[in-house]
């Protein structure tokens, strides 16, 4: 019976040493397999090379026209803020006023009644302080009213009249300020 059981265990460390190279074989043969199908689809949908680096994009010429826009309405914002300091100077103001159009240009009188009643609204107003970027913008658009439709020029009008209202100018001085643009706007058309 010690010789059966002898026998028997070795026969048992045989298949199991048998059986763990056929494992190992096995493991062997699928890492193959899968190499080589890797190298099968390679061949079929190769990678394209790499793209070429793109070459960096040239800086594009300033549209002068653009520009000629935003330093107007740098120009008019800096001049609001200027009638906290000297109300009286109005000159810069009718200057930039007169440059905002970029086509039909306003009358001088109806630019120069506008510097007035602007600078009658703006002067020692610190609530308006915070809004004189959108009024510049508001302004300059209405003094180029030719590419504005009349829905797009009554909104600009109402959205000054809103800031001039809730920053505390009067009625009477914001209706002077409005009355103005319309002509402007009319000039400009």
């Amino acid at each position: 019976m010690k010789k059966f059981i002898a026998i028997f265990c070795a026969l048992l460390v045989a298949v199991s040493a048998t059986a763990q190279g056929a494992y190992n074989i096995a493991k062997q043969q699928a890492r193959n397999a899968a190499a080589q199908e890797a190298q099968n689809q390679q061949a079929i949908n190769p990678t394209p090379p790499p793209a070429p680096a793109m070459a960096p994009p040239s800086n594009p010429q300033p549209n002068p026209a653009l520009e000629a826009t935003l330093r107007n309405i740098a120009n008019l914002h800096a001049d609001f803020k200027g009638f906290a300091a000297n109300p009286t100077n109005q000159q810069p103001l009718i200057n930039n006023l007169a440059a905002a159009a970029q086509g039909a240009k306003a009358s001088p009188a109806s630019v120069a009644k506008l510097a007035d009643h602007l600078a009658v609204a703006l002067a020692g107003n610190k609530k308006l302080v915070a809004q004189h970027q959108k009024l510049a913008q508001n302004i300059h658009a209405l003094f180029n009213s030719s590419h504005l439709s009349a829905a797009q020029q009554q909104t600009i009008m109402d959205g000054v009249q809103k800031v001039f209202l809730q920053g505390g100018v009067s009625s009477e001085d914001t209706e002077n300020v409005i009355d103005d643009l319309k002509k402007i706007a009319t000039e400009t058309k």
